[in-house]
Formats: structure tokens, C-alpha cells, sequence
């Protein structure tokens, strides 16, 4: 076989040669070239329609746990849009931001600044079920500004709320669970990027905050700190630390009307969330105890330190009550004796570190208009309540009934300005809504993308009437597919809840508006599906609920009917006054409250909806 034909000139040998090396240029040229869709930042210009700089950034939160990563932001609700700014404090190859379901690195919404080498590109992109990294054929991320300044490197950007994009987060008020990661060497094209293969971390935090100004405080406003007694914090990856305080004992009654975080400087990324609980009133003596919270030694008597006073987790601000109301500490009928909560997250081991974090309680002793309460719905703690194993999503609802309310609440009914959301392991969503005549009035506080490692006292944009015969519905999801046993109510952190503690004023003495479903109907249930299942010997009465819920075969069906079991089955209501006693009445086998209308979805600009967010 010859190579050449003999009358192939050395003209056309050469063009040959000049045709191929021109073609592997293109090839490699085409390789580097720049996205279409992302934005040259050496050539980025100020927007016309970009804010004034320098904007304000009210809200802050250290995304890594050395603190190199700072998120700060703001929100414009009249058009649906949060401004955002990342610091980076030492700037390789890149940076990447996103948001995604429950932090997860795979179908995530993304932000990312890359080196491909001669240039720098910004652009929105996204993460495919594998964490394949691609840019976004549409870009909703608009980059204002990128700079070097002295602590490092800035970008500043904004976006919608929503943009209809389905490759995009929707940012709802709730917890939005933040990814990151730095790049380490160039990319010659972001599809080069997966995201298992770089450093990456989440971060949890209530993007979407109220817009009104902090109200003033009274000029005699006095200050208590309930702080850990300089702790070492442990080498480990998570400890949760507590303190017993004593309150002064010629404390008379004075209001808390603002608190706020303390935390020692160099730990912002170590001290994830703290809690003050007040210890029961009729405790005479709690032991004096500095230690953690799960050793087996600590005193009994911490058990009942468990009513909320404060609560802060990381990126929260500074806590402020209406202008009328205060939540009262000190005088008679209050306990002397605070326990203080703190939990680090040590990922990173660091050890020999000191830490005196903790709350700053700001109290007045003249008195306001109200004092603020604080009020239990959902669910009660109790077994009776289930969640079947190997569950994607089930939903557990507790009811506070008008009858409750009416027999509790004063004629002009109570104000809900703030409320805190609880579940245990399993818990993915928590909703309250308010129903007045059978209609969903207001939404109380909704988070989809609830988290337990993310607990705070979440103050609501506008305050909410309940009025006497309303009636307050909370609805938690939970996923147990992890799970081969049933998981019931109760304490343990393997058990769940399903709450919603609501700050309100005036305070009343109705503590707890919650329910469960009947028991001699959960009873009907177990029997059935026994004797559907072919066990006509069914122990039903003979054990515990925990345990009959155990010995269930559970499949599909046994999953349905238990749900629909609770969607129609009379419930227990625990209407109770705060001396645990229930309100005068008759509580059991109560009938379900009637929803005849259910609030439409919010509409986003890009759907059509209304300019502004309400």
C-alpha cells in the first residue's frame, strides 16, 4: 500500500500539513474559548440597573468553619430579589455557591466564579444527579461587582426570588441549606467540574428576614449574660454543653424586651446555636453544673429546665420584642435557676479552644403594656402518633380547635410576632396555618426545608391576630426511609415531634393547644390490619401502643390506611392551662375541624403574580 500517490505534489503535501495543524488549533482553541453564557469578570462594567454602592449588607454568616467564607445579604421584597456578597478570604482557582434541597451536592442550584486559565468567568450553572457541574442556558445570577480588596476577595451579585427556572432554587422563607466549595486549579471548562471531587461544605440559614426597623430601647434597659464559664471546647465533632445560672434572689419582676448573642471572638464558626431554658418554678435548688448536656452524671433536675426564654443559632440577629409586650424573668412565681445550652460544631477537631459564648438578656424593670407568652401547638408527646417505616414523605398534623381557643383566649384574641419550629430526626417540614369559618386564613410560619441542626426563635414579618374561635393547624413531613421500624412520638431523639411554640402577647394562661388521635380508634386500626394480614390473635390491649406498632407487618397498605386513619378519626385534645391542668370541658373524641377553602400558592413576577411579596 503506497502512503503517497506519486504525482501528490510538495504544494499539496504542505497545504495538507497547514489544513491539520489549523484544525488541531480549532480543536484546542474551541476547548479553552469562553462560555457564551458567563460573564468575563475582567471586562464586568457597572449595571445601570445595579443599586448604588456601597449597599448595605445587614445579614452576615460565616459559611466554613475556619471562617475564610463570609455570606452577607440583603433582601428587596418590593422586587422579589436578594442581593448577596461573598467573601473569600484567599482566592485560588474559584469559588462555588448553591443552594439545594437539604444541602445536598447533587441537583443544585449554583453560582460559580472559575479560572479558565487567561480569564476569570462568573456564571449561574447547575449539578446533575451525579454533581456534573453545567452552566445555565438561562442566567438569573446578575454579577454587580468583583474586587480585591484587603481581607480578601469580594463578589457581589443578586437574584430573584424565583426565576422559573427548573434548574433553580425557589428561596422561601424557612431554612435554606447553603453549599460552597473552592477550586484548586483551573478549569478549561466548568463541565470539567464535579463536585465530589472538591472540598465542599453546607451551611444552614433563614435567608428571607423581616424588613421593619428594630424597635427602641427603654433607657433603663439593664443587661444579664448567661454564658459558658470559659469552656474548652472538646476536640470533637459535636458537643452540646450546659450550664446551670442562678438568677439573683432579690430579683423582682422586670420584662426582657431584646437579646442577643455573645460569642467569644474566633469561635463565630464553632458555636452553632445556643439556648436559655428556665428551670421549673417549683424546683427550690438546681445543682450548680458545667458540663455536657448527654453526660449520664449530670443532675436529674436539669430535666426540667425546659421552658424557652432565648434562642439563637448561627446568622440569627439580635432579638427584639414589640414595642408593648416583654416576657417576664424575676418576682414571684418565676424560677431562679437558668440552664444555658450551647452546641459546638468542632468539624475540623480543633483543640485547646476556650469559649465563653452564650445570651445577653436586655431587661427593664418598667414594666410593659403585656406580658409575652409563650404557647405549645402541634402534637402531643405521645406514642399514639406514628410514622410508618420506609417512608419518602408522611405527614403528622396536630389541631388547636376552636373550642380550645374560644374557652382560652380573651375576647380580643392574642398577637403572634414570633414562633419556633421543632421536630426530631425524621422531621423535613413544619407549616402552621390559621383557619377562621373553615378558611385558611395566614400562613403562621412555613419551612419546607426544615432541619433539626437549625433551631431559632423566627420572628414573622407581620404580626398575626388569633382571634377566639379560630383554629391553628400544624402539619409536619417527615422521611423515615432510612428507618426498618416504625418511629412514634415521644422524647427521645430517635422519637419524634411535631411543634410549634408561638411568642405571642398578651400572655394567657392557655400554655398548650395540641391533640392526638383517638386512641379506641388507633385500636380499631391495629385489629383490622392484623386480621388483614392473617393474625386473628391479635394482641391489641395487651401491650403497649410502642410495642403493637412494632409487631405490625408494614407494607403499603398498612401505611395508607394508618394515614387515612388520621386524616378522618376523631382526636384527643389537650387544651391545657399552665398549671398543666386541662381547661373545663370535654376533650375527647373531638371531631376533626372543617377546611372548606385552602390559601392558593404564592405567585411569583415570573409567573404572572403580583410585584410585591406579602
Amino acid at each position: 500500500m503506497k502512503l503517497f500517490n506519486k504525482d501528490l505534489r510538495l504544494q499539496d503535501i504542505t497545504i495538507m500539513y497547514f489544513t491539520g495543524l489549523a484544525a488541531l488549533m480549532v480543536i484546542l482553541v474551541a476547548s479553552y474559548q469562553a462560555p457564551s453564557n458567563a460573564v468575563d469578570v475582567s471586562s464586568l462594567k457597572p449595571s445601570p440597573s445595579s443599586p448604588l454602592l456601597p449597599l448595605p449588607m445587614p445579614f452576615r454568616m460565616p459559611l466554613d468553619p475556619r471562617g475564610d467564607l463570609l455570606l452577607a445579604w440583603n433582601i428587596s421584597y418590593a422586587s422579589q430579589e436578594v442581593y448577596m456578597q461573598l467573601r473569600v478570604a484567599e482566592l485560588r482557582h474559584g469559588v462555588v455557591l448553591g443552594m439545594s434541597d437539604r444541602g445536598e451536592l447533587t441537583n443544585a442550584d449554583l453560582v460559580v466564579l472559575w479560572d479558565a486559565g487567561t480569564k476569570s468567568y462568573f456564571g449561574d450553572a447547575w449539578s446533575d444527579s451525579e454533581g456534573r457541574v453545567s452552566l445555565d442556558s438561562q442566567q438569573d445570577y446578575e454579577l454587580i461587582e468583583a474586587k480585591q480588596k484587603a481581607d480578601g476577595f469580594y463578589l457581589l451579585f443578586k437574584r430573584p426570588f424565583s426565576t422559573c427556572d427548573p434548574r433553580d432554587y425557589v428561596i422561601e422563607e424557612g431554612t435554606v441549606h447553603i453549599i460552597y466549595g473552592l477550586l484548586d486549579q483551573p478549569l478549561a471548562s466548568l463541565e470539567d467540574l464535579n463536585l465530589s471531587r472538591i472540598h465542599t461544605g453546607v451551611q444552614r440559614v433563614l435567608m428571607l428576614r423581616p424588613d421593619t426597623p428594630s424597635p427602641t430601647l427603654p433607657p433603663d434597659v439593664q443587661t444579664l449574660d448567661v454564658l459558658a464559664p470559659n469552656v474548652i471546647i472538646p476536640n470533637q465533632e459535636t458537643t452540646y454543653w450546659c450550664f446551670i445560672q442562678k438568677l439573683p434572689d432579690d430579683m423582682t419582676k422586670n420584662h426582657i424586651v431584646m437579646y442577643e448573642s455573645v460569642i467569644t471572638p474566633g469561635n463565630e464558626a464553632i458555636v452553632h446555636h445556643i439556648e436559655v431554658f428556665e428551670c421549673a418554678p417549683d424546683l427550690r435548688e438546681v445543682p450548680q453544673y458545667s458540663g455536657s448536656c448527654d453526660d449520664k452524671m449530670k443532675p436529674k433536675n436539669i430535666n426540667f429546665c425546659r421552658h424557652v426564654l432565648a434562642a439563637w443559632a448561627m446568622g440569627a440577629e439580635a432579638f427584639y420584642y414589640p414595642p408593648d409586650a416583654g416576657l417576664a424573668i424575676g418576682g414571684p412565681g418565676s424560677s431562679r435557676f437558668l440552664r444555658l445550652e450551647v452546641h459546638y460544631h468542632n468539624p475540623l477537631l480543633i483543640s485547646g479552644r476556650h469559649d465563653s459564648s452564650g445570651i445577653r438578656l436586655h431587661y427593664t424593670p418598667s414594666l410593659r403594656r403585656y406580658d409575652a407568652g409563650i404557647m405549645e401547638l402541634g402534637l402531643v408527646y405521645t406514642p399514639v402518633m406514628a410514622i410508618p417505616p420506609k417512608q419518602h414523605t408522611f405527614y403528622l398534623t396536630g389541631y388547636c380547635t376552636s373550642k380550645c381557643t374560644r374557652t382560652a383566649l380573651p375576647p380580643g384574641g392574642i398577637y403572634v410576632f414570633a414562633s419556633q419550629l421543632h421536630t426530631h430526626l425524621a422531621g423535613r417540614g413544619v407549616k402552621t396555618v390559621l383557619v377562621r369559618g373553615g378558611k385558611e386564613l395566614k400562613v403562621v410560619q412555613e419551612d419546607q426545608h426544615f432541619s433539626t441542626d437549625y433551631q431559632t426563635i423566627r420572628v414573622l414579618r407581620k404580626m398575626i391576630n388569633i382571634l377566639p374561635g379560630d383554629v391553628l393547624i400544624t402539619k409536619c413531613t417527615y422521611n423515615t426511609e432510612d428507618r426498618s421500624k416504625p418511629t412514634v412520638g415521644g422524647f427521645g431523639i430517635m422519637e419524634e415531634m411535631c411543634v410549634n411554640y408561638i411568642h405571642y402577647y398578651p400572655r394567657t394562661q392557655l400554655e398548650l393547644c395540641k391533640s392526638h388521635v383517638d386512641p379506641g380508634y388507633l385500636q380499631k386500626y391495629f385489629n383490622f390490619i392484623n386480621r388483614f394480614h392473617g393474625n386473628d390473635q391479635c394482641v391489641c390491649g395487651d401491650v403497649d401502643v410502642t410495642e403493637q406498632y412494632a409487631q405490625l407487618h408494614w407494607d403499603d397498605f398498612a401505611g395508607e390506611v394508618l394515614n387515612t386513619l388520621y386524616n378522618t378519626a376523631p382526636i384527643s385534645m389537650h387544651c391545657n392551662q399552665s398549671t398543666a391542668r386541662f381547661f373545663p370541658g370535654e376533650w375527647e373524641k373531638q371531631a376533626l375541624p372543617d377546611v372548606t377553602s385552602i390559601l392558593p400558592k404564592h405567585r411569583y413576577p415570573c409567573e404572572g403574580g403580583a410585584e410585591s411579596y406579602n
